[in-house]
């Protein structure tokens, strides 16, 4: 139940959203049990942001929740993996992206709760 919100600076044009969400998803597959059928991405694009006192250059926040705690290791991999991957497709610079990780013991679905 891997959810990932992405806020930035940048703007995200419609044709590239499809391979951004599709990105997201190949970077939650590196953990075990995670797979692409359950990850749900929130894009917010254009956001008023500034980080270090400078609104001018591009920066991003993403948070992303999970079913359960991850590995220490695994945490590391993945903002290293988030942080280059936002890189490249959005132009944000690593070091003007936060992430954010929330382990959540609750989760519902379809009328249920895992």
């Amino acid at each position: 139940m891997p959810y990932f919100e992405v806020q930035t600076s940048t703007r995200i044009p419609v044709e590239k959203r499809p391979a951004l969400r599709h990105e997201l998803a190949r970077i939650i597959e590196l953990i075990p049990g995670k797979s692409e059928s359950w990850v749900m991405v929130h894009l917010e694009d254009g956001a008023d942001m500034s980080f270090a006192g400078d609104g001018e250059t591009p920066a991003a926040m993403i948070v992303l929740k999970t079913f359960g705690e991850l590995e220490g290791a695994q945490y590391d991999m993945l903002t290293r993996e988030l942080c280059a991957s936002m890189s490249e497709r959005l132009g944000v610079p690593p070091d003007r992206l936060y992430v954010v990780y929330e382990p959540i013991t609750h989760w519902g679905w379809n009328g249920g709760n895992f």
